[in-house]
């Protein structure tokens, strides 16, 4: 292990069943084990606790989305409650059976103008999470018109009303984009048709972010088969279904792990890798955490040295040296860790800037490059050896890819990304810019 001498980390990841939605209020998803005829009923949370609950004839709840009463409240039945600063819980909301994502109808393109009618559902190879299918920000997308029509491509719809917050999109094969967005004093996950920009659904699943800098959420929803894994600016965590927003587990990676937000609140968008979901409060002792992403429970934490405290980067998946690693920054340096156990591999610190580390590393091979703003740079990375024996060496460090948040590409051995207001292009084995411009100013790239 080398270059580690890393302050305090706050980077975790975890799935509980507890989601706190303020001060007063508190969200809990799990399973009814028991119904009581007294008002009362059981619930499994998804960290296998059981908790009971008195529900009042006030609770408003619904089965499946449509109104119902305690009476058709059953065990087995998958539920989320949300209860007062007292505990009295005042929603439940109930499902019976498994979320399915329909296959999609495809309906011919006008012939008129090549565009889909406002029936039509959009399908395509998909923009699943924050960068895209690879996390890369790459686009498998071919066919790409090269110049803009006259007067600019044609407007297929708007959507107003979606709150305020930073987060992206994502887009799944059967026409469904998802996004996230303050409304009120709730934080939302909204989904909307691709084909019309009308809201299919959209689920309170944490409350509203609010910092001097901007208000609301600042990740983007990752889709995996029917679910859909969200992460808000307080650290809340979800599982929805995709086809209609049902909680199917929550938590808080922040009070799970004793970690504290960081300043311009946590900004990670979640890794799904095969049966993990992967992401970094920062916790001591779980600096990284990843969990089984079928029920929120634990599978490992990451002790990196020196519990330094979250970056606002997101993790990526590489295999390293024969071996699968998650990578991301942190608040002091560029990290991996062992995907299957979290040991803690190996840390850089030079590409880090100890106020805001934002853009997702790239890696090629056994090479990680990290680069962040604030006057600090790039890295390039060496790591050899195997998983049992690691480490990591420094091959050089560059003043010229200032790269603040608008993350970066690799293509055939060469980086994209803004140095600052320049728009740079350097070769990942030299670090050499190859060319730059600066008419197109500060801006992320895909």
């Amino acid at each position: 292990m080398t270059s580690w001498g890393l302050h305090r980390f706050l980077l975790a990841a975890a799935m509980l069943s507890l989601l706190p939605l303020n001060a007063n209020a508190a969200l809990i998803s799990g399973t009814i084990v028991k119904v009581a005829q007294s008002g009362k009923i059981t619930v499994e949370t998804t960290s296998n606790k059981q908790q009971e609950f008195q529900v009042p004839s006030s609770a408003r709840i619904t089965i499946d989305g449509k109104p119902g009463g305690f009476g058709r409240l059953e065990v087995g039945q998958r539920v989320s409650l949300i209860t007062s600063s007292s505990g009295s819980v005042t929603q439940i909301k109930a499902r019976t059976g498994t979320p399915t994502t329909p296959s999609p109808k495809p309906v011919p393109s006008s012939p008129a103008t090549g565009t889909p009618p406002a029936s039509e559902t959009i399908s395509g190879s998909g923009w699943t999470q924050f960068g895209g299918p690879n996390r890369d920000n790459i686009s498998p997308e071919t066919g790409l018109i090269t110049e803009w029509p006259a007067g600019g491509p044609a407007l297929n719809w708007t959507a107003t009303g979606l709150g305020e917050g930073y987060s992206s999109v994502s887009i799944s094969d059967d026409g469904k984009l998802y996004t996230m967005g303050n409304r009120g004093n709730q934080e939302m996950t909204i989904c909307l048709d691709l084909a019309t920009g009308k809201e299919l659904w959209a689920t309170q699943t944490g409350n509203a972010y609010r910092e001097s800098q901007g208000n609301g959420p600042r990740s983007t929803p990752t889709i995996d088969g029917d679910r859909l894994y969200v992460l808000g600016g307080n650290g809340d965590l979800a599982c929805l279904s995709r086809n209609d927003g049902e909680m199917l587990w929550s938590g808080n990676i922040l009070r799970q792990y004793g970690a504290d937000n960081i300043v311009w609140g946590i900004s990670e968008s979640v890794l799904i890798d095969g049966n993990k979901a992967v992401f970094t409060p920062g916790g001591r002792n779980a600096t990284m955490v990843a969990v089984d992403k079928m029920s929120g429970r634990e599978l490992w934490k990451s002790n990196v040295p020196g519990n330094p405290k979250a970056a606002y980067s997101s993790i990526i998946a590489a295999d390293i040296g024969g071996s699968r690693q998650y990578v991301n920054f942190v608040h002091t340096a560029v990290v991996g860790v062992d995907a299957a156990t979290g040991k803690a591999l190996w840390g850089i610190q030079s590409p880090a800037n100890g106020t805001a580390n934002c853009s997702s590393p790239l890696a090629s091979g056994n090479f990680v490059f990290a680069a962040s703003g604030y006057g600090t740079g790039g890295t390039l990375v060496e790591v050899s050896g195997t998983r049992g024996n690691v480490s990591a060496k420094e091959v050089y460090h560059i003043n010229e890819m200032k790269n603040h948040h608008g993350g970066m590409v690799l293509i055939d051995g060469y980086i994209y990304g803004t140095d600052e207001q320049i728009l740079r292009c350097i070769e990942l084995k030299t670090g050499e810019t190859k060319w730059q411009s600066r008419s197109v100013g500060k801006g992320a790239v895909v």
